[in-house]
């Protein structure tokens, strides 16, 4: 194109052509005003209420000197003050940094080290160690946003957040705000000292929710309840901005608590469920699973890790009027990247299906050349959903992005109709006696066994074979395992090379807020298995 237009017209094009995070709040408000968008405990806003909500926040923050640029550091539990502080930073053009309310002081400080955050909100719960990280970055002079879950007071030099939302001016604010300015900041848990932070912009975000909308089958009649940490963007990006986007009601657990989640769907005839596989099997194993009315549930979903064959083959017993999707992905994809739909689930068991809507997804080797069908290489991806690079970081942003593709770290097989078998990631690859062995493989076989509820398998380092495959699993209430009765059962299914030669029976394994096993955890406590 070749006509020049005058700096204000430009403007003015841009302005009306504007569709960033907090314009899709606001569209979606004037669509369906009065329809109730959020639940959250004795809460319960419309979407004009959001909306109104988000401007307050949005101007009592610019009145503290807050603009465009700056970073929000929140540190909370599932609450309605989270959704809106997350439209609020939108429409001022700041970038808000989700904190995982599980971490110390220490790790935290170093979130608001890296970041630069000028604004610092927290639940009153968590205020202490918020405190006491500020004073380890000293941060003295940052904006403190008080959230009075607990009913806490705020102390002095907090402002309570509650009153930035329910009064003072509510008008939008006039912020432009270009498609990939960044608007989010979030911190993965990684594999390194540090976690990295991920940029993520509207197109990024936006281009995502289509995605998730179309290709996982949601609408503006669902009625779901999010119950995972908002501070991931699975349950913040793939869920409850989606349902926001399309005016699906949401109700907003504090956690995943099964007793709750399931009196909750009985109460609210809720329609539409995310989990990670760990939470179904808590829902499964919870005594309430079969006393409560789970008819109106009708969508189901599940990602973060694989789902083991034998639990999805219990949930279409147990459940068989769900339709369930297998959500595949990373942060720096939005997160998602593929999808098996639910046609798909026992026929594909096992697989994480195909590239979503707007994803090219292939598997590549170590010179990034595309490996032949059903050979093991790289999971890389092409798209809008993928992040603008790693915050502060060059060399991790320019390896992670090279050759035009993304780089996800993780190992998969991509057959002939093109559905894609996440092998492992490539940490999770337990390499012994010379032989590669994938980690799910194992974990699927030992599911196979009556009596397991959980299984967690990873290498431990070994004078002999260089790392030992080892099992830690759960047992069923009430039932005994043995290690003689695994090694029986998995001598028919797989070579001895990938039998565990360590199995220790616990409890519980240890997971993160979202629900993820924490192998490097496991790692680290049975590091001495083999001596011992």
């Amino acid at each position: 194109m070749t006509e020049r237009y005058t700096p204000a017209t430009a403007t003015a094009i841009d302005t009306v052509r504007q569709h960033t995070l907090g314009d899709v709040l606001r569209r979606t408000a004037l669509r369906m005003p009065d329809k109730v968008g959020i639940i959250n405990g004795d809460a319960t806003l419309t979407f004009a209420d959001v909306d109104q909500a988000v401007n307050r926040c949005a101007n009592a923050l610019s009145a503290r000197g807050v603009v465009k640029g700056d970073r929000i550091a929140l540190v909370s539990h599932n609450c309605w003050q989270f959704a809106v502080l997350h439209y609020a930073s939108a429409r001022l053009g700041t970038v808000l940094v989700p904190v995982n309310f599980g971490l110390g002081p220490e790790e935290i400080s170093f979130i608001l080290d890296h970041s630069g955050a000028s604004v610092v909100v927290t639940e009153d719960a968590l205020a202490p160690t918020v405190s006491k990280a500020m004073e380890l970055s000293g941060l003295t002079d940052a904006v403190r946003g008080w959230i009075p879950m607990a009913g806490a007071t705020a102390e002095a030099g907090w402002d309570n957040v509650d009153d930035w939302m329910t009064a003072g001016d509510d008008s939008a604010p006039h912020v432009a705000v270009a498609d990939d300015d960044p608007l989010r900041l979030m911190y993965t848990s990684g594999t390194e000292s540090r976690p990295k932070g991920v940029l993520l912009s509207s197109k990024s975000l936006i281009s995502q929710y289509v995605s998730c909308a179309i290709d996982g089958g949601m609408s503006a009649d669902d009625v779901e309840i999010h119950t995972l940490p908002l501070f991931h963007c699975a349950q913040l990006d793939c869920f409850l901005s989606v349902d926001i986007y399309l005016g699906a009601t949401s109700i907003i657990l504090p956690g995943p608590d099964p007793a709750t989640v399931l009196q909750t769907i009985e109460q609210r005839k809720v329609t539409k469920l995310f989990c990670p596989p760990t939470v179904w099997i808590s829902l499964l194993r919870h005594p309430d699973f079969d006393r409560r009315d789970l008819s109106s549930l009708r969508k189901g979903y599940y990602g973060a890790s694989a789902m083991p064959v034998e639990v999805l083959r219990e949930l279409g017993e147990r459940l068989p009027d769900v339709s369930l999707w297998n959500f595949y992905g990373q942060t720096e994809m939005s997160p998602l990247a593929t999808i098996l739909q639910p046609h798909e689930q026992l026929e594909r068991a096992g697989s994480a299906g195909r590239a979503a809507l707007n994803v090219e997804t292939r598997v590549v080797d170590d010179e990034d050349n595309p490996v032949p069908t059903g050979e093991v290489g790289e999971i890389v991806h092409r798209s809008p959903h993928a992040s603008l690079g790693y915050y502060n970081d060059e060399d991790k942003t320019a390896a992670a992005f090279r050759n035009g593709w993304f780089h996800s770290g993780d190992l998969g097989i991509i057959d002939a109709d093109g559905y894609l078998s996440v092998v492992d990631r490539k940490k999770d690859m337990i390499k012994t006696g010379g032989e590669n062995v994938a980690s799910r493989e194992v974990e699927e076989a030992i599911y196979l066994l009556d009596g397991v509820a959980e299984v967690a398998v990873f290498g431990v380092p070994h004078p002999k074979w260089i790392e030992a495959v080892t099992a830690v699993i759960v047992p069923k209430e009430g039932v005994e395992i043995t290690e003689e009765q695994v090694d029986e059962h998995l001598a028919g299914i797989l070579a001895g090379y990938k039998r565990p030669k360590y199995v220790v029976l616990a409890d519980a394994l240890p997971k993160n807020p979202s629900g993820k096993i924490l192998k490097k955890d496991l790692r680290t406590r049975h590091a001495d298995i083999a001596g011992a």
